[in-house]
């Protein structure tokens, strides 16, 4: 049966072990292989992207393949043509599809009818490969991902929503501090709670959020599509930036994430961003590498 990548939850805690490992070897140079050798990747994009297009464009090349990096405009599906009929199109053309759009349910449809792997590059709902490579840092920062304290400050995106689906899979403290009117998506949050595998707390007060924290994480207030509500969120959510004051209630070798890109003096202050808490850009560096183990074990 075609496997593709939508959500953390497409695969098991020891998949997503797996996953770690091969991005470890692969990163390390133990490893070099090439299961897209003679193939091509529709990389379909409604938005823009630094990330994840170059790392996905990067990692496709280092596996052998070739990237073909299409528009939403110009593929126009569910518009110009059904998603149905441009699935079963890509699919006679390419050996796999990244996509990158706003719509979940759209995504959803076209894995559903792709006779390829679907990879999720980003949706209004989630992130998923941000979240597995946000994972793969901590483990190599840490040692592990469970068993910590995993603290997430600002709005309830679709990085919060990730995290929340890899609250199933692994058993962590994850600790989401928002502000009444930019909770997460509440069936996402529910079932994260009653998978019953990690402990989940949802609280208004940052304090409270990050108070021994392990991990500490932010995103921008206001995720793409949201610009127009840019103060809007600012004014709910400015009691939860990651300054230097608030991060002394964390552990004192407590790590920073930020899934970029940053409005530095929002949500994260420069000093935090370029302290010695930070690991923003090995984390940046890690969709590579984790992307790349996603895209063998999806071939394998």
């Amino acid at each position: 049966m075609k496997k593709g990548f939508l959500a953390i939850p497409d695969f098991t805690t020891e998949e997503i072990k797996e996953l770690f490992r091969l991005a470890s070897d692969m990163k390390s140079g133990k490893i070099k292989p090439l299961p897209l050798k003679d193939k091509a990747v529709a990389c379909i994009f409604y938005k823009p992207s630094l990330r994840t297009r170059v790392s996905f464009e990067v990692g496709i090349g280092q596996l052998g393949g070739k990237s073909l990096h299409i528009t939403g405009d110009e593929i126009g599906l569910g518009v110009r043509e059904s998603i149905y009929d441009g699935a079963k199109v890509l699919s006679r053309f390419v050996g796999m599809i990244v996509i990158r759009a706003f719509v979940h349910e759209e995504v959803e449809e076209l894995a559903e009818h792709a006779d390829v792997p679907v990879i999720n590059g980003l949706t209004d709902l989630l992130h998923p490969c941000q979240v597995m490579g946000d994972m793969f840092t901590v483990v190599e920062k840490k040692g592990s991902v469970e068993n910590l304290v995993i603290a997430y400050l600002g709005d309830g995106n679709n990085v919060a929503s990730s995290w929340l689906n890899a609250s199933t899979r692994f058993a962590f403290d994850l600790r989401i501090g928002t502000s009444p009117e930019t909770k997460p998506d509440e069936r996402i949050f529910e079932n994260a709670r009653k998978a019953g595998v990690s402990q989940i707390t949802l609280t208004h007060d940052p304090m409270e959020a990050i108070k021994d924290a392990d991990v500490v994480y932010t995103d921008v207030w206001a995720s793409m599509g949201q610009k127009h509500l840019a103060q809007q969120k600012k004014d709910f959510l400015k009691s939860f930036q990651v300054n230097e004051t608030l991060l002394t209630h964390a552990k004192k070798d407590c790590i920073v994430l930020h899934c970029l890109p940053a409005n530095r003096g929002e949500e994260i202050t420069n000093e935090v961003m370029d302290g010695p808490h930070s690991v923003v850009f090995d984390q940046a560096e890690n969709r590579l590498h984790i992307q790349k183990a996603i895209m063998v074990k999806l071939l394998s």
